[in-house]
């Protein structure tokens, strides 16, 4: 998957390109998607952040993740940030999301908004949102960009 794919992709997510969409919002998730993402809750939590990885996101250099600091690309790279931000438990804490909307776009993609929370022991708790475009692999389905803040 190019760069310039996933960079046509967010133009035709921001911009219209999918099929028309019901006005009323979905928290619906496939059922695929929910499942790789509690069970990325459940790595996580368990301080494996490789498991929480794999269980969603594409292992593919394509991968486009957004965040604070930029934009980085590649399944290595992004999971090499994960694990220089949060070395060890206290700064994992527990991780949770919440779904705040689905919206598919077409059979093999999908857009998912949620917001994200970590609690720390002795510490601040710490939150954001992220929007996921997931799409339909060979390996089933995978997150091929994450925006969080």
């Amino acid at each position: 998957m190019s760069k310039a794919w996933i960079v046509g992709f967010f133009a035709c997510v921001l911009f219209g390109c999918s099929e028309p969409q019901s006005s009323v919002p979905s928290t619906s998730l496939p059922l695929e998607i929910q499942s790789a993402m509690e069970e990325q809750v459940r790595a996580w939590n368990a301080g494996d952040i490789e498991r929480f990885m794999s269980a969603g996101y594409l292992q593919d250099d394509s991968l486009l993740f957004i965040g604070s600091r930029g934009l980085t690309y590649g399944y290595d790279a992004v999971l090499a940030n994960y694990e220089r931000a949060y070395p060890d438990g206290n700064a994992r804490g527990v991780l949770a999301f919440e779904q705040l909307r689905w919206i598919p776009l077409g059979a093999e993609h999908g857009f998912v908004v949620g917001k994200w929370s970590i609690d720390r022991l002795g510490g601040e708790p710490i939150s954001g949102h992220y929007s996921l475009v997931w799409a339909y692999t060979e390996e089933g389905w995978r997150i091929i960009a994450d925006h969080s803040s």
